[in-house]
């Protein structure tokens, strides 16, 4: 049940600004009078891109993640700059990613229309899924692609056994409970 007596920002006690990111050291007074010290990071919102191949999801090879410290299977994604188009910046993820032109990019069809927050105590950072269909005549390329999931129970079985990333793994759990089921054999 909501407070009648909000949260007051009392000062920024200390910011720290990035290409990527501002960290914020901030004191607030809560609902019950307390005052407390909080950090927080502001960063551009996230998309992940699921894309969908003759009927199958396809992954890029797997990367190395510092934050993990190992290499993980994901689904392309990136930072969504704020005021860029989304048909700008989803062709140049699946370009980055898969090696894919904006021309192989059939539809994008959004899987949350508004974007879920990642961190809601601690980061302003959303996330935005999108499904990309490709071209089914386009040819992959082999040097940027990492893994092909048949859309199929089994398939989405498998790709769940691989995928760490919970923003992917919600994505995809969400897209095929709303849309993607339907699609299997």
């Amino acid at each position: 049940m909501p407070s009648s007596f909000p949260w007051h920002r009392l000062n920024c006690f200390t910011e720290l600004r990035s290409p990527w990111l501002t960290l914020l050291g901030e004191r607030w007074q809560d609902d019950q009078g307390q005052i407390l010290d909080y950090w927080r990071v502001e960063k551009a919102d996230s998309i992940i891109i699921l894309p969908r191949y003759q009927q199958a999801l396809l992954l890029p090879k797997p990367q190395f993640r510092p934050g993990l410290n190992q290499v993980t299977w994901d689904f392309p994604g990136g930072r969504w700059p704020e005021q860029t188009p989304i048909g700008n910046v989803i062709p140049q993820i699946l370009q980055r990613e898969l090696g894919l032109e904006a021309e192989n990019i059939a539809a994008l069809i959004p899987i949350n229309h508004q974007g879920w927050p990642v961190n809601s105590s601690f980061s302003n950072q959303k996330l935005y899924g999108y499904l990309a269909d490709i071209h089914p005549e386009t040819e992959i390329s082999l040097h940027h692609l990492g893994g092909r999931y048949p859309l199929t129970p089994t398939g989405l079985q498998d790709l769940l056994t691989i995928l760490v990333c919970l923003q992917c793994r919600a994505l995809l759990l969400d897209w095929w409970t709303t849309q993607g089921s339907s699609q299997a054999d």
